[in-house]
């Protein structure tokens, strides 16, 4: 994970750069905050994808929300 995050943090660099040099309202400074938010996005996605895994309990009740073992009852 923290490859990720020095790619993030290369990335803002990069695009506080293009933005000093080109100026903010440039095509270059939109596409270098483009590719940040982009990178930004994956690592999202990488930790959502760690967070989701699901055991096998969960997964049968995913697919038979109707079996008696996955009854949620409110009290």
């Amino acid at each position: 994970m923290s490859d990720i995050n020095q790619e993030i943090e290369k990335a803002r660099l990069e695009a506080r750069a293009a933005c000093d040099t080109a100026g903010s309202t440039s095509g270059e400074c939109a596409a270098a905050w483009d590719a940040l938010e982009e990178i930004q996005a994956e690592a999202s996605h990488q930790r959502e994808a760690k967070v989701e895994q699901k055991n096998s309990f969960q997964q049968y009740c995913d697919d038979n929300p109707e079996a008696a073992e996955c009854r949620i009852y409110d009290d």
